[in-house]
């Protein structure tokens, strides 16, 4: 890919996203419906970066801030990025609402500007998969973390048909031959989505081991890959159609924490 259209793909995403901030807090998965779901991503941060007790924390493609509230909560100094102002905006004025100290910056994840060993911990939720040119992210991404510093990737492979796809994608078809079911016209957002995802490095999927690969080979050491988010994807469930939830639960998603070596 050349810089010109690594350019213009950049900008299609970037606009695409600020297009779905007006309601991007409405669809469960992005911000967060039941307090169950709330106490299960705690449990999962937890798990891979203990309490907070005041260190930084930089959560990349902040959006509206739903992950950088989880982990306010959770004691951590958070600092939020993304470089979609319109997604800014809606963070902001979540924070001021609920009277948190979080700082929202506007930002590349790609290319942060932040300084060097800086952060001790990173988090990103559905970014990797949408990443133009990773390697460049994650060497980004060491650079910024302090020796020891660990990176938690929450993610999954978002392209790959699962066999509940191809079950909802089958029965939406005989509902429709029998008048139970209007076909699905195809939308202009759904159309640029397609195509900005065609274009992307992990356009074919972005699965746990192609991912942890190449964090190993940024320096990261070591690397867990965790596929325990049942209590994330239950809570969510009950908020979503029983097709989507069957979809949701057969996709291969996963968190992955990789850790700055201490010696860095």
């Amino acid at each position: 890919m050349n810089q010109a259209s690594n350019f213009n793909l950049r900008e299609e995403i970037k606009e695409y996203w600020s297009m779905r901030a007006a309601t991007f807090d409405e669809q469960p998965g992005h911000e967060i419906f039941s307090e169950a779901e709330r106490s299960a991503w705690h449990t999962l941060f937890e798990r891979h970066f203990g309490k907070g007790d005041g260190r930084k924390a930089l959560d990349l493609a902040s959006g509206t801030g739903v992950i950088s509230h989880l982990m306010h909560d959770l004691g951590f100094n958070v600092t939020g990025m993304d470089w979609s102002e319109a997604m800014l905006e809606k963070a902001r004025a979540k924070s001021r609402e609920r009277g948190s100290k979080i700082t929202f910056l506007l930002g590349d994840a790609e290319s942060t500007l932040e300084a060097d060993n800086s952060y001790d911990v990173i988090v990103t939720r559905h970014l990797v998969w949408t990443l133009v040119d990773p390697a460049t992210a994650f060497a980004e991404w060491f650079r910024v973390l302090k020796p020891g510093g660990k990176l938690l990737v929450v993610d999954g492979d978002f392209v790959s048909p699962t066999w509940a796809t191809k079950f909802n994608k089958a029965m939406a078809g005989f509902l429709e031959t029998l008048g139970l079911r209007k076909p699905v016209e195809a939308i202009a957002q759904m159309q640029t989505h397609q195509d900005i995802l065609a274009r992307v490095h992990f356009s074919n999927g972005a699965r746990a081991e192609d991912v942890a690969s190449m964090l190993r080979q940024t320096g990261f050491d070591p690397i867990a890959v965790d596929f325990d988010l049942k209590r994330i994807h239950s809570a969510q469930k009950k908020h979503i159609s029983f097709a989507k939830g069957l979809e949701r639960g057969a996709q291969h998603r996963y968190a992955i924490c990789a850790q700055k070596p201490l010696e860095a």
